[in-house]
């Protein structure tokens, strides 16, 4: 799969969101979770992968039906709106 920079970008992005699960990023780019830790991976120094890896091991944010039913958005309230993003915009 090609992906341009700009989704790269927003991939990554997404990733680091602790509310976006991995099926969102699924959803909107085709990647399974497998692809976007090797994505990850290679776009990010090994420390800062280590770190996010560490972060995201055991979040049940980070997977749709490990969630609390109570979770219904992808990303903080607080977060400016993000365009360019076919989940947010549903």
């Amino acid at each position: 799969m090609n992906l341009s920079e700009q989704d790269i970008d927003r991939i990554v992005q997404m990733a680091w969101e602790d509310r976006t699960p991995f099926e969102a990023i699924e959803a909107q780019f085709g990647l399974p979770e497998k692809a976007v830790i090797a994505l990850m991976r290679s776009q990010m120094k090994r420390s800062s992968f280590e770190m996010w890896r560490k972060r995201m091991n055991g979040r049940t944010t980070k997977h749709q039906a490990l969630r609390d039913d109570t979770v219904d958005r992808f990303h903080c309230s607080q977060q400016r709106s993000i365009s360019l993003n076919k989940i947010a915009k549903r």
